[in-house]
């Protein structure tokens, strides 16, 4: 049964109603919540922290922006949805970096800064020292209010109880993903299947370099936030929501993200998803397929259209890359999974390359 939800009276029906309001209403109040945290960024006491706090907002201002299309679903929900995406957003990336460039290698230390993760979507849980076990440690409250800005926008959603332990769930896997991919290299990819080894037989049909990518999106989090809004989401709903949105389409934004990023990975030792598979062919056969299984996936929700658009939308933005023509085993991917492209994405790839212009 497909779930009925109220804020679905307003949902843009079409790319061009949709990339308006994106536009019009979301990104103008997605760049004022960024303006503002930039500010808080720039008064951090501790260089590194405040170097990394900037540098993530600087490079990967367009995961706010994605993020926060589901705000278009919702407009007058945007003044909880927006400040929530933004700030849950910002702790994302800015974990990230903090890891990926990290002065520690330390397990401990990764998991305990990713606990502000939890701590964000959990509006009863008590702050921590997430900086306890890293040497950098004054950030004058910086990822404190992060933290405390996404319990207070959580609050204020209606349904939020429903959804509550499915975020959990979907950010706990976040966390856990980012533990394993940023300790030591020696010892990265053996913690990675030891852990798919306890979540395979859900997922039977991927591999396991491929839920490992679908651990690292965001979008299941940000689109039960959006279902959250409801005044009367059921169990029942929510439920359909996770299992429509993980593993595929989460699976398929972060497939697409690491198929772009593979000399960049390669050059800094990083540890990239696509590089498992066996050769480019074999790469897009197998996002093809798990974009397939995406669109057969959200054929079940309510308004299924919007979230086709927002596939369609995914596929736009990370192809859209300068990276993509810098990579000539990339290009040829990129050719064969948007053969066929339908009018939506030619007109969100049009959109897309606008966004990548205006925050460079």
């Amino acid at each position: 049964m497909k779930p009925t939800l109220r804020y679905g009276r307003t949902v843009p029906r079409n790319p061009v109603t949709l990339v308006h309001r994106v536009y019009r209403h979301v990104f103008p109040e997605v760049n004022e919540q960024l303006g503002r945290w930039r500010e808080a960024a720039d008064r951090m006491p501790d260089p590194e922290l405040r170097r990394q706090a900037i540098a993530s907002m600087a490079s990967k201002e367009f995961h706010c922006k994605g993020g926060a299309v589901y705000a278009a679903a919702n407009l007058p929900m945007r003044h909880v949805l927006i400040p929530l995406i933004v700030a849950f957003q910002t702790i994302s990336d800015y974990l990230d970096n903090l890891c990926d460039r990290s002065t520690s290698l330390d397990p401990d230390d990764f998991r305990l800064l990713h606990r502000s993760m939890l701590d964000a979507v959990d509006p009863d849980a008590p702050l921590a020292d997430y900086y306890a076990l890293r040497s950098e440690r004054e950030d004058d409250g910086y990822l404190h209010k992060l933290v405390r800005t996404c319990q207070s926008c959580v609050s204020q959603l209606p349904s939020y109880a429903v959804v509550r332990d499915r975020v959990k769930e979907l950010v706990g896997l976040y966390a856990d993903l980012q533990v394993y991919k940023h300790i030591r290299r020696d010892l990265r990819e053996g913690e990675l299947l030891a852990w798919w080894e306890k979540h395979r037989s859900r997922y039977p049909h991927l591999r396991w370099n491929e839920f490992a990518a679908a651990t690292g999106s965001t979008l299941g989090v940000f689109y039960l936030f959006l279902a959250a809004a409801e005044q009367r989401l059921t169990d029942e709903q929510a439920e359909t929501i996770r299992r429509c949105y993980f593993p595929h389409v989460c699976g398929l934004h972060i497939l697409l993200d690491y198929l772009i990023d593979q000399e960049e990975d390669l050059a800094g030792g990083d540890l990239n998803f696509c590089s498992y598979y066996e050769d480019g062919e074999t790469t897009a056969k197998q996002i093809a397929d798990i974009a397939r299984r995406a669109r057969a996936d959200i054929a079940e929700l309510e308004h299924p259209r919007f979230h086709r658009m927002i596939i369609e939308g995914l596929l736009a933005l990370y192809l859209s890359d300068p990276k993509v023509r810098e990579q000539e085993h990339v290009r040829r991917v990129s050719k064969k999974l948007m053969k066929g492209s339908p009018f939506m994405r030619i007109l969100f790839f049009a959109f897309s390359v606008w966004i990548r212009r205006s925050s460079s």
